[in-house]
């Protein structure tokens, strides 16, 4: 008596066939994601009805086509084994083969109730250890210009001189655009508000004070951490991808001297003039706006910003312009030499060297106006 479940052998998908009491189903058609389409959950649900038959005989050689989509449906069917009585064809069996050496999917893990604590706990010791990192690094840098004012014949000029064009000549572009246009900005809005109080003479002042101490050095450390640094960042990645850092290391060619110590030389002088290329192009587009907005005459404005600025300022401008290099060159070179021999963990290195450049440099351009708020700044009495 053939089984209550097998009595349904009118699908296209299978047939039923029952010879003396040996009850077999015949699969036929093309199992493929293309021909099953809306049937997919239908035919898998009737095949693991039909699978729950221990005696059941399987002959798959009836199926004329069939994709790893069709013979995952099977196989799920089957309750992720073979059946004992199976006949199927040597292509569909490399399919169930493949899916038998599948690892099983992992089971999801359910949560503690402590997981606040022990995420914020894993995120404070990875912080550590990348600044116990960058502390080393910046230590053994130490000690390589040690090594070179002892040994001025080894210093690294060439790397230098390439890192120097790379990160100071080659930003001098997108500096000046983005200077120019933050410089029209801040015009046209202090502009607006100063004649409102008929003090438009004052926006000397605040171009100068704004551009010169904080704006300048701030927007060219933002740029400079998301174009070069990421630049030096990938390029220590793709070295340690392509194993040219292991070859260095079995050459015996310290990474901090030969890598390392060029690039925060070369940023450390190439950001104070990032710094002042990019403070006088934001001059100029505030002085060129409000010649317009509020005509006030560009030769004035040349002649007055001595005595509306005072020089400290620009010192203190330059100042953070080389801190701010020299720290994005040293982050970008721990995440560069932190990366892992793959493309996941390269492009994840460069992100994370990006955001924490940028965020070192707003730390630095706060440390700064704590420390120097006494200096350059006409107190009113």
């Amino acid at each position: 008596m053939l089984p209550s479940n097998l009595n349904d052998n009118s699908s296209p998908w299978y047939q039923v066939i029952v010879e003396g009491e040996v009850p077999c189903i015949k699969l036929t058609g093309s199992y493929t994601l293309a021909a099953l389409d809306q049937q997919l959950r239908k035919v898998g649900a009737k095949l693991a009805c039909f699978a729950a038959q221990p005696d059941l005989h399987w002959d798959l050689t009836g199926i004329q086509q069939m994709d790893l989509a069709g013979a995952v449906l099977i196989w799920r069917a089957w309750g992720m084994r073979r059946p004992v009585h199976l006949l199927v064809k040597s292509k569909q069996d490399g399919f169930f083969i493949h899916l038998e050496k599948a690892s099983p999917a992992p089971k999801p893990v359910r949560r503690d109730i402590l997981w606040p604590i022990l995420t914020l706990g894993r995120r404070f010791f990875l912080f550590w250890d990348h600044l116990f990192g960058l502390i080393m690094l910046f230590g053994q840098v130490l000690l390589n210009i040690f090594y070179l004012i002892k040994h001025p014949k080894q210093i690294p000029l060439r790397e230098i001189s390439a890192n120097l064009f790379r990160t100071g000549a080659q930003a001098l572009g997108i500096t000046a655009v983005v200077g120019f246009l933050i410089g029209i900005v801040l015009s046209y809005l202090s502009s607006e508000q100063l004649h409102t109080f008929g003090a438009d003479v004052f926006i000397v002042n605040i171009l100068g004070m704004s551009i010169i101490r904080e704006l300048g050095p701030m927007l060219a450390g933002i740029l400079v951490a998301g174009r070069s640094g990421s630049s030096m960042t990938a390029q220590l990645g793709v070295m340690r991808v392509t194993e040219e850092l292991d070859a260095l290391t079995v050459m015996g060619i310290p990474h901090s001297l030969r890598l390392v110590l060029p690039k925060m030389i070369a940023l450390g002088i190439a950001m104070p003039l990032v710094v002042l290329w990019t403070s006088a192009i934001a001059l100029l587009g505030g002085i060129l706006a409000a010649d317009v907005q509020i005509g006030l005459n560009y030769q004035y404005a040349l002649s007055s910003l001595p005595d509306a600025v005072p020089v400290e300022n620009l010192w203190i401008g330059l100042g953070k312009g080389a801190v701010c290099g020299m720290t994005i060159a040293l982050i970008a070179c721990h995440f560069g030499l932190r990366v892992k021999p793959n493309t996941e963990s390269l492009g994840e290195g460069t992100t994370n060297s990006v955001v924490t450049s940028i965020t070192a440099v707003i730390l630095i351009d706060a440390i700064f106006a704590v420390v120097f708020s006494n200096v350059g700044l006409k107190m009113a009495r």
